[in-house]
Protein backbone atom coordinates (compact mmCIF):
# COMPACT_ATOMS: atom_id res chain seq x y z
CA UNK A 1 0.00 0.00 0.00
CA UNK A 2 1.25 3.43 -0.80
CA UNK A 3 2.64 5.14 2.65
CA UNK A 4 3.03 8.73 2.90
CA UNK A 5 5.97 9.30 0.82
CA UNK A 6 4.19 7.42 -2.04
CA UNK A 7 1.04 10.03 -1.75
CA UNK A 8 3.49 12.87 -1.14
CA UNK A 9 5.04 12.08 -4.51
CA UNK A 10 2.26 11.77 -6.20
CA UNK A 11 0.78 15.37 -4.85
CA UNK A 12 4.34 17.10 -5.40
CA UNK A 13 3.97 15.29 -9.35
CA UNK A 14 0.61 16.21 -9.77
CA UNK A 15 0.70 19.97 -8.40
CA UNK A 16 2.41 21.69 -11.29
CA UNK A 17 -0.30 20.47 -13.58
CA UNK A 18 -3.41 20.65 -12.09
CA UNK A 19 -3.62 23.61 -9.61
CA UNK A 20 -5.37 26.57 -11.46
CA UNK A 21 -7.20 24.70 -13.83
CA UNK A 22 -10.59 24.25 -14.56
CA UNK A 23 -12.35 20.98 -14.24
CA UNK A 24 -15.00 20.51 -17.14
CA UNK A 25 -16.14 17.43 -16.39
CA UNK A 26 -15.87 13.99 -14.02
CA UNK A 27 -16.39 11.16 -16.17
CA UNK A 28 -17.38 7.80 -13.58
CA UNK A 29 -17.18 4.66 -15.15
CA UNK A 30 -18.34 3.02 -12.23
CA UNK A 31 -20.64 4.50 -9.56
CA UNK A 32 -18.39 3.18 -6.55
CA UNK A 33 -14.38 2.08 -5.17
CA UNK A 34 -14.32 1.26 -2.10
CA UNK A 35 -16.93 2.96 -1.05
CA UNK A 36 -19.78 5.11 -3.21
CA UNK A 37 -18.48 7.96 -5.11
CA UNK A 38 -20.76 10.71 -4.18
CA UNK A 39 -23.06 12.34 -6.06
CA UNK A 40 -21.38 15.72 -5.17
CA UNK A 41 -18.48 14.23 -6.71
CA UNK A 42 -19.92 14.44 -10.15
CA UNK A 43 -22.65 17.33 -9.63
CA UNK A 44 -20.43 20.25 -7.77
CA UNK A 45 -16.56 19.69 -9.25
CA UNK A 46 -17.12 20.98 -12.90
CA UNK A 47 -16.53 24.00 -13.64
CA UNK A 48 -14.68 24.39 -10.10
CA UNK A 49 -10.67 25.16 -10.19
CA UNK A 50 -8.50 23.55 -8.44
CA UNK A 51 -7.03 25.98 -5.62
CA UNK A 52 -4.68 23.35 -4.47
CA UNK A 53 -3.89 19.72 -4.19
CA UNK A 54 -3.50 18.66 -0.09
CA UNK A 55 -2.16 15.77 1.14
CA UNK A 56 -3.62 14.67 4.86
CA UNK A 57 -2.13 11.51 5.99
CA UNK A 58 -2.28 9.08 2.90
CA UNK A 59 -5.28 10.82 1.49
CA UNK A 60 -5.01 13.57 -1.47
CA UNK A 61 -7.10 16.48 -1.70
CA UNK A 62 -7.98 18.22 -4.50
CA UNK A 63 -9.84 21.83 -3.34
CA UNK A 64 -12.21 23.66 -4.85
CA UNK A 65 -14.06 26.97 -3.68
CA UNK A 66 -17.30 24.16 -3.55
CA UNK A 67 -15.38 21.40 -1.37
CA UNK A 68 -12.74 19.01 -1.50
CA UNK A 69 -12.76 15.62 -4.08
CA UNK A 70 -11.17 13.53 -1.45
CA UNK A 71 -8.61 10.11 -2.55
CA UNK A 72 -7.08 7.48 -1.16
CA UNK A 73 -5.11 5.68 -3.52
CA UNK A 74 -5.47 2.06 -1.50
CA UNK A 75 -3.32 -0.75 -2.59
CA UNK A 76 -3.59 -0.55 -6.31
CA UNK A 77 -4.29 2.95 -6.93
CA UNK A 78 -2.42 5.50 -9.46
CA UNK A 79 -3.10 9.44 -10.50
CA UNK A 80 -1.93 10.22 -13.87
CA UNK A 81 -2.23 13.07 -15.72
CA UNK A 82 -2.48 12.55 -19.82
CA UNK A 83 -3.83 14.03 -22.50
CA UNK A 84 -7.63 13.97 -23.30
CA UNK A 85 -7.00 11.21 -26.41
CA UNK A 86 -5.49 8.52 -24.44
CA UNK A 87 -7.40 4.87 -24.42
CA UNK A 88 -8.90 4.43 -21.49
CA UNK A 89 -8.01 0.84 -19.90
CA UNK A 90 -10.09 -1.71 -17.89
CA UNK A 91 -8.97 -0.17 -14.64
CA UNK A 92 -9.37 3.64 -15.62
CA UNK A 93 -12.21 4.12 -13.13
CA UNK A 94 -12.45 8.22 -12.88
CA UNK A 95 -11.71 11.16 -15.27
CA UNK A 96 -11.07 14.77 -14.49
CA UNK A 97 -11.29 16.63 -18.02
CA UNK A 98 -8.81 19.63 -16.73
CA UNK A 99 -8.84 23.13 -18.81
CA UNK A 100 -5.36 22.43 -19.77
CA UNK A 101 -6.89 19.80 -22.36
CA UNK A 102 -5.60 16.81 -20.26
CA UNK A 103 -6.99 14.30 -17.95
CA UNK A 104 -6.46 13.35 -14.43
CA UNK A 105 -6.96 9.52 -14.52
CA UNK A 106 -7.49 7.67 -11.58
CA UNK A 107 -6.69 3.73 -12.09
CA UNK A 108 -7.02 1.06 -9.20
CA UNK A 109 -7.17 -2.71 -10.55
CA UNK A 110 -8.38 -3.96 -6.85
CA UNK A 111 -10.36 -0.85 -6.45
CA UNK A 112 -9.36 -0.41 -2.62
CA UNK A 113 -9.07 3.51 -3.01
CA UNK A 114 -11.72 5.77 -2.70
CA UNK A 115 -12.96 8.89 -4.09
CA UNK A 116 -15.07 10.89 -1.65
CA UNK A 117 -16.22 14.53 -0.80
CA UNK A 118 -15.68 16.74 1.59
CA UNK A 119 -17.64 19.98 1.89
CA UNK A 120 -15.97 23.46 1.90
CA UNK A 121 -15.61 24.69 5.44
CA UNK A 122 -15.59 21.32 7.11
CA UNK A 123 -13.47 17.99 7.83
CA UNK A 124 -14.84 14.90 6.58
CA UNK A 125 -14.70 12.17 8.95
CA UNK A 126 -12.23 10.00 7.65
CA UNK A 127 -9.56 12.66 9.10
CA UNK A 128 -11.25 13.59 11.89
CA UNK A 129 -9.69 11.64 14.48
CA UNK A 130 -5.90 11.53 12.57
CA UNK A 131 -3.10 11.88 14.39
CA UNK A 132 -0.30 14.73 13.83
CA UNK A 133 2.18 14.55 10.32
CA UNK A 134 5.42 13.02 11.23
CA UNK A 135 7.26 15.86 8.53
CA UNK A 136 6.73 19.61 9.71
CA UNK A 137 3.70 21.30 9.22
CA UNK A 138 3.15 24.67 10.73
CA UNK A 139 -0.66 24.47 10.63
CA UNK A 140 -0.68 21.52 13.12
CA UNK A 141 -1.40 21.91 16.86
CA UNK A 142 0.17 19.00 17.69
CA UNK A 143 4.27 18.92 17.51
CA UNK A 144 5.48 15.11 16.69
CA UNK A 145 8.77 14.69 18.35
CA UNK A 146 10.27 12.14 20.63
CA UNK A 147 8.33 13.86 24.08
CA UNK A 148 5.43 13.40 21.82
CA UNK A 149 5.73 9.35 21.62
CA UNK A 150 6.42 8.79 24.84
CA UNK A 151 3.82 10.67 26.50
CA UNK A 152 1.10 8.56 24.04
CA UNK A 153 3.04 5.66 24.57
CA UNK A 154 2.29 5.54 28.56
CA UNK A 155 0.75 2.18 29.89
CA UNK A 156 0.73 0.81 25.95
CA UNK A 157 1.16 -2.86 25.66
CA UNK A 158 0.87 -3.29 22.43
CA UNK A 159 4.14 -3.58 20.30
CA UNK A 160 5.78 -0.44 19.34
CA UNK A 161 5.57 -0.89 15.51
CA UNK A 162 1.71 -1.65 15.82
CA UNK A 163 1.92 1.55 18.01
CA UNK A 164 4.02 3.45 15.48
CA UNK A 165 1.67 2.20 12.75
CA UNK A 166 -1.56 3.56 14.46
CA UNK A 167 -3.20 6.65 12.67
CA UNK A 168 -4.52 7.91 15.39
CA UNK A 169 -0.67 7.96 17.04
CA UNK A 170 0.68 9.65 13.99
CA UNK A 171 -0.19 9.65 10.21
CA UNK A 172 1.37 7.97 7.36
CA UNK A 173 4.01 5.46 8.74
CA UNK A 174 2.95 2.00 7.09
CA UNK A 175 4.74 -1.52 7.26
CA UNK A 176 7.46 -0.11 5.01
CA UNK A 177 8.72 2.88 6.77
CA UNK A 178 8.08 1.14 10.19
CA UNK A 179 10.24 -1.36 10.17
CA UNK A 180 13.07 0.95 8.10
CA UNK A 181 12.52 3.69 11.41
CA UNK A 182 12.99 1.17 14.20
CA UNK A 183 15.71 -0.53 12.59
CA UNK A 184 17.49 2.86 12.38
CA UNK A 185 16.85 4.17 15.86
CA UNK A 186 17.61 0.41 16.88
CA UNK A 187 14.62 -0.34 18.99
CA UNK A 188 12.71 -4.35 18.50
CA UNK A 189 9.22 -3.95 16.77
CA UNK A 190 8.45 -6.42 19.57
CA UNK A 191 9.14 -3.87 22.43
CA UNK A 192 6.12 -3.11 24.63
CA UNK A 193 5.38 0.99 23.69
CA UNK A 194 4.64 1.54 27.12
CA UNK A 195 8.25 0.23 28.04
CA UNK A 196 10.73 2.82 25.61
CA UNK A 197 12.14 5.43 27.11
CA UNK A 198 12.01 8.60 26.33
CA UNK A 199 15.29 9.05 25.24
CA UNK A 200 15.23 6.36 22.18
CA UNK A 201 11.55 7.64 21.35
CA UNK A 202 13.39 10.78 20.66
CA UNK A 203 15.94 8.57 18.21
CA UNK A 204 12.72 6.83 17.10
CA UNK A 205 10.83 10.33 15.96
CA UNK A 206 14.30 11.40 14.45
CA UNK A 207 14.57 8.63 12.41
CA UNK A 208 10.60 8.48 11.43
CA UNK A 209 11.24 12.27 9.91
CA UNK A 210 14.64 11.43 8.14
CA UNK A 211 14.04 8.12 6.64
CA UNK A 212 9.93 9.53 5.23
CA UNK A 213 11.67 13.13 4.11
CA UNK A 214 14.65 11.18 2.53
CA UNK A 215 11.86 8.51 0.93
CA UNK A 216 10.37 11.74 -0.65
CA UNK A 217 13.83 12.77 -2.66
CA UNK A 218 13.80 9.25 -3.75
CA UNK A 219 10.36 9.15 -5.03
CA UNK A 220 8.74 6.23 -2.74
CA UNK A 221 9.29 3.12 -2.80
CA UNK A 222 7.95 0.94 -5.70
CA UNK A 223 6.61 -2.33 -3.99
CA UNK A 224 4.40 -4.19 -6.20
CA UNK A 225 1.44 -1.81 -7.27
CA UNK A 226 2.82 2.02 -6.88
CA UNK A 227 3.26 3.88 -9.51
CA UNK A 228 4.37 7.80 -9.97
CA UNK A 229 1.98 10.06 -11.41
CA UNK A 230 4.93 10.00 -14.09
CA UNK A 231 5.73 6.98 -14.22
CA UNK A 232 8.72 6.37 -12.71
CA UNK A 233 9.66 3.80 -10.12
CA UNK A 234 10.51 5.03 -6.57
CA UNK A 235 14.26 4.18 -6.10
CA UNK A 236 14.39 4.04 -2.47
CA UNK A 237 13.53 0.50 -2.50
CA UNK A 238 17.12 -0.29 -3.58
CA UNK A 239 17.99 1.06 0.16
CA UNK A 240 15.79 -0.72 2.20
CA UNK A 241 18.05 -2.02 5.58
CA UNK A 242 15.13 -4.08 6.76
CA UNK A 243 12.04 -4.33 4.98
CA UNK A 244 11.44 -7.41 3.16
CA UNK A 245 15.13 -8.72 4.06
CA UNK A 246 14.07 -11.63 5.97
CA UNK A 247 16.52 -14.17 6.43
CA UNK A 248 19.56 -12.16 4.45
CA UNK A 249 22.45 -10.45 6.52
CA UNK A 250 21.83 -6.92 8.83
CA UNK A 251 23.78 -4.58 7.05
CA UNK A 252 25.00 -3.53 10.75
CA UNK A 253 26.15 -6.99 12.27
CA UNK A 254 25.64 -9.48 9.46
CA UNK A 255 23.33 -11.56 11.98
CA UNK A 256 20.64 -13.36 9.86
CA UNK A 257 17.50 -10.74 9.86
CA UNK A 258 14.77 -12.49 11.44
CA UNK A 259 10.73 -12.14 10.20
CA UNK A 260 7.97 -12.69 11.66
CA UNK A 261 4.39 -11.29 12.01
CA UNK A 262 3.43 -8.64 13.94
CA UNK A 263 -0.24 -7.41 14.55
CA UNK A 264 -0.52 -9.13 11.08
CA UNK A 265 2.21 -7.42 9.34
CA UNK A 266 5.26 -9.24 8.01
CA UNK A 267 7.86 -7.53 10.11
CA UNK A 268 11.94 -7.82 9.90
CA UNK A 269 14.32 -6.77 12.29
CA UNK A 270 17.79 -7.93 13.81
CA UNK A 271 17.57 -9.67 17.11
CA UNK A 272 20.89 -8.10 17.83
CA UNK A 273 20.92 -4.32 16.59
CA UNK A 274 17.46 -3.73 17.64
CA UNK A 275 16.69 -4.66 21.51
Amino acid sequence: MPELPEVETTRRGLAPHIEGKRIHDVVLRRPDLRWPIPDEVREQLPGQRINSVRRRAKYLLLDTDSGSALLHLGMTGSLRVLPASTPVTTHDHVDFTLSSGRVLRFNDPRRFGCLLWQPAGQTHELLQALGPEPLADAQQETVFDGDYLFQRSRGRKAPIKTFLMDQRIVVGVGNIYAAESLFRAGISPLREAGKVSRERYVALAAAVQDILGYAITRGGTTLRDFISPDGMPGYFEQELQAYGRGGEPCPRCGRALKSANIGQRASVWCAHCQR
